[in-house]
């Protein structure tokens, strides 16, 4: 009665016929073939329902067919999967993986993956090929307790020198965070496959540790041949330093090694669009997005979001027509991309226009980035009571980040300073008290209202709290040479001829009617000298008049800057790019500015 009532409930009501061989003496092979013809669940249930019928429980094949018609029925239909699983006694290693993976790929169901898992070590030893798949549910889901289990599983059953095993620990590691310990896992490796070093490389990149990953990538060229994966890493690795020259000689290596990109096509071409997009060079990533065959809805957005980061906002909209009229479908990121392409140029009516189609048209529900960007974009146009309007009336709490805008709006606007006090209040509570941002923007309001003393104060605040103020660093690159410059800074090995030179660059500054804006000098306690001492040793300074020194004349100059540039360094670098007659890009904490012929492309409105 019970295999009749199994046969009925594993039996589709309208099935897609299958020829069945009941030759009874060649089921195996017969079955392992019709399952390789299955292309639904109901077809698959049919082959359940044949094997109930002609392989009983305890014949000699049943196990290895029922965990071939599992394996099949994990990839299609978990429910029935686990139906499955239930009926099967003693299910050996085989089964429980395939159960395991089926649970870890899937996308709602990932954490039963571990649950399982326990259960199976309570039965049957795991093999090698049980803590990837387990390790891959933990990974997606940071169940950072559950994976250190599971390595200490591995560990104990002896697979600490499994390469397959420690390359799942090194994804695992890095997905939760954990680089120190995906490294010592990597370090003590005693084999490492060209996956180890792949997946070593890209946990670099994702953790920020650019030029770690790049002296990692150089390390493994001794060893293993880069493929496409390898390069995808090296490309992000070259856009998260704007390394230019690299980023250029990896697409190179690119062109020699696969003609063809082989099956990385879209993938390698998304990389070279986000490289040359964060490298200055969007020029560049238009080229190689008009000769790409195949494009996805990730080109889309990152030429989208490459031009808004440029400022090129009518080249913004023209590729957001372009990807409509293709009929290819705008996402969230898009319209992330559209407006803040809209905040870059304060464009407030179509900022909200497109605001209200994303949410009318597209049926998007915005998320906190999209309120984000709107409110950024009404607070530094001066719609201050408008931007509060949107804040009320968001679904969900705004952030610190809303908060810091509206305060930055308040400082460029000459808000009231009891209102500005307010919105440092908020951003307190969100963010907590020990946050640089808030104070230095405080700061700026009262600097700018020539409030010299309240601005000391708070300077002095921070003082006593030991809070410090993120230092302005400034990167450029000489000859595939990272130079590293910090506000003030006299490390450098050329620090002598640099200041001499900013004496050189100042005098004819001020020939050419320079007037410096102290209200950006850190030191604003102190006399007009100090502050204008102060300004003219900001970082991104440094770096010009060093790529002045050193680079040839005509050639431009890239500056990149961990902090937003101040209005008194924009001012003096469009100067320069006027009185010595160089291209100057600057990429800042927000955005690029490209200064030609004393003007950038940001129009003063950053």
């Amino acid at each position: 009665d019970m295999r009749k009532k199994m046969i009925l409930s594993t039996t589709p009501t309208r099935p897609t016929t299958l020829t069945i061989n009941t030759n009874t003496s060649e089921h195996r092979r017969h079955i392992l073939q019709i399952l390789t013809q299955c292309t639904s669940i109901s077809q698959l249930k049919q082959v359940h329902a044949y094997t109930l019928r002609t392989t009983p429980l305890d014949h000699p094949d049943a196990l290895f067919l029922y965990s071939r018609i599992l394996h099949f029925a994990a990839m299609n239909d978990l429910d029935y999967s686990f139906k499955l699983f239930g009926n099967l006694e003693n299910p050996n290693s085989f089964i429980w993986n395939t159960l395991i993976r089926g649970c870890a790929h899937s996308n709602d169901r990932k954490g039963e993956a571990f649950l399982l898992f326990q259960r199976m070590v309570k039965s049957v030893e795991p093999d090698k090929h049980t803590f990837p798949f387990v390790l891959k549910g933990c990974a997606y889901l940071f169940a950072l307790s559950e994976g250190k289990q599971a390595h200490g599983v591995a560990l104990k059953l002896g697979f600490d020198s499994d390469v397959y095993v420690n390359n799942s620990l090194i994804h695992f590691y890095s997905s939760c965070g954990c680089l120190k310990d995906a490294r010592k896992v990597f370090d003590e490796m005693p084999e490492r496959s060209l996956v180890s070093w792949n997946v070593m490389i890209d946990a670099l990149v994702q953790s920020g540790e650019f030029e770690n990953a790049l002296r990692m990538f150089s390390e493994m060229q001794k060893v293993f041949e880069p493929d496409g994966y390898t390069m995808q890493s090296v490309l992000d690795a070259c856009a998260g330093l704007g390394a230019l020259s690299l980023g250029m000689w990896a697409h190179a290596y690119i062109l020699r090694r696969y003609e063809s990109f082989l099956d990385f096509d879209l993938l390698v071409n998304n990389c070279l669009l986000n490289m040359y997009c964060k490298c200055g060079s969007v020029d560049i990533a238009v080229q190689v997005f008009e000769r790409m065959n195949r494009r996805d809805l990730n080109s889309w957005n990152t030429m989208i979001l490459g031009f808004a980061m440029h400022g090129e906002v009518e080249a913004a909209f023209r590729c957001f027509n372009q990807m409509v009229s293709k009929r290819v479908m705008p996402d969230s990121i898009t319209f992330v991309g559209i407006l803040s392409a809209c905040n870059h140029r304060g464009l407030v009516d179509e900022g909200r226009s497109y605001f209200d189609k994303m949410v009318s048209e597209y049926k998007i529900r915005p998320v906190l980035e999209h309120y984000g960007c709107l409110v950024d974009l009404l607070a530094r146009a001066g719609c201050i009571d408008k931007a509060l309007d949107v804040v009320s009336n968001m679904p969900m709490t705004p952030d610190a980040a809303i908060w810091r805008s509206l305060l930055d709006g308040c400082c460029k606007k000459n808000a009231d300073i009891e209102f500005s006090e307010e919105v440092a209040r908020k951003i307190m509570e969100s963010e907590g008290s020990d946050t640089s941002g808030v104070y230095v923007l405080l700061s700026r309001v009262y600097a700018t209202a020539n409030r010299w003393d309240e601005a000391g104060m708070i300077r002095k605040l921070m003082t006593d709290k030991g809070i410090r103020k993120d230092p302005g660093c400034s990167l450029i690159e000489i000859n595939g040479v990272f130079h590293e410059f910090f506000a003030g800074d006299t490390s450098h090995l050329h620090t002598r001829e640099i200041y001499e030179f900013l004496d050189v660059i100042e005098k004819r500054l001020k020939a050419a009617g320079y007037v410096p804006d102290l209200s950006h000098a850190s030191t604003v306690d102190e006399l007009d000298n100090g502050k204008r001492q102060s300004l003219k040793l900001h970082s991104e300074r440094l770096a010009i008049a060093y790529g002045l020194l050193k680079l040839k004349p005509g050639t431009p100059l890239r500056i990149f800057k961990n902090l937003r540039i101040c209005s008194d360094c924009h001012n003096v670098t469009k100067l320069i790019s006027e009185v010595f007659n160089v291209e100057i890009i600057v990429r800042d904490r927000v955005r690029f500015h490209h200064f030609r012929n004393g003007s950038c492309t940001c129009k003063d409105y950053w």
